[in-house]
């Protein structure tokens, strides 16, 4: 059973690696070969491929250089200081999980709301649908400048952007397990004379439990994109989205990088605790793996 989980990831793994490790030498080659050219020396190829993975400021970073930057930012540093990743991504952190309690629980009530109100349906869920079309990037520095014109700063704008994005797949979701009982079901439960509010509670939610794990993990990860991009047009000075940032301003390749991949290990951490708790609450309702 290991072997067939672990097999398959290694093997992808591998294969990106090697696909990367070529493509350092393909992008960065020209820069090695224009130094070179400078410099008026005659440079091998067997020098091209070891410079390439040696520049200060690469056009792509070799995957020991990035592992070198996480190590240095993340373990040599203190959590406490502004180089460090840690701390960085403990403010991304902040406004994801924030924008995502705020925009589950919306996305929940919205789905309980249009599951008992044929009316509610109608007209929120063509508005649901429509409101993902826009670009994030475009609704980010407009939410953000309009609510820093009104007074409401630091934290919570970025959260509702977060919000924005992870309210639509709970919604989503939460809509399609709530209606996943078959007309059996409803027609037991009715027979026993259960009203709206003992039907969800008895059946509709339990049945939509793996459901909303599901959205859960997708709005989870979403999220934390939501919050990166806030940090974007802000001019933050902490963050992932900071260090993305300030890594494009100053050509800091392997500083950027590196903020991708944390944010990455970030998002797979999170995505990892839901699926936890989906196996814990599953689980208590005697649901087998």
């Amino acid at each position: 059973m290991l072997r067939e989980r672990v097999l398959p990831v290694a093997t992808v793994v591998f294969a990106i690696l090697a696909i990367w490790c070529v493509f350092v030498v393909v992008l960065n080659r020209q820069f090695v070969e224009d130094q070179a050219r400078r410099a008026g020396q005659e440079i091998t190829f067997g020098e091209v491929v070891s410079q390439s993975y040696t520049l200060e400021r690469p056009v792509l970073p070799s995957p020991h250089q990035v592992a070198a930057e996480l190590w240095s930012t993340t373990i040599e540093k203190k959590v406490t200081s502004k180089r460090s990743l840690v701390y960085h991504a403990w403010i991304t952190l902040s406004s994801t999980l924030l924008g995502f309690a705020i925009g589950s629980g919306f996305g929940i009530i919205l789905a309980i709301a249009i599951v008992h109100n044929r009316t509610m349906e109608r007209s929120m869920m063509p508005w649901i649908i429509a409101s993902q079309t826009i670009p994030i990037i475009a609704i980010a520095p407009m939410l953000i400048v309009v609510l820093n014109a009104i007074g409401i700063t630091g934290l919570l704008p970025k959260a509702l952007i977060s919000t924005y994005l992870s309210f639509f797949p709970v919604a989503v979701g939460m809509v399609s397990g709530l209606r996943s009982p078959d007309a059996l079901q409803l027609d037991l439960m009715r027979t026993y004379n259960a009203n709206d509010r003992q039907i969800l509670w008895k059946l509709r939610l339990p049945s939509a439990m793996p459901y909303l794990f599901t959205s859960l993990k997708i709005a989870i990860a979403i999220s934390l994109v939501g919050a990166i991009i806030a940090e974007l047009p802000t001019g933050a000075v902490a963050g992932l989205g900071a260090r993305l940032l300030s890594g494009s301003y100053y050509g800091q390749t392997v500083q950027i990088w590196s903020a991708l991949f944390m944010a990455a290990i970030l998002a797979s951490i999170l995505v990892a605790i839901v699926g936890l708790a989906q196996t814990a609450v599953l689980k208590r309702m005697g649901v087998k793996p």
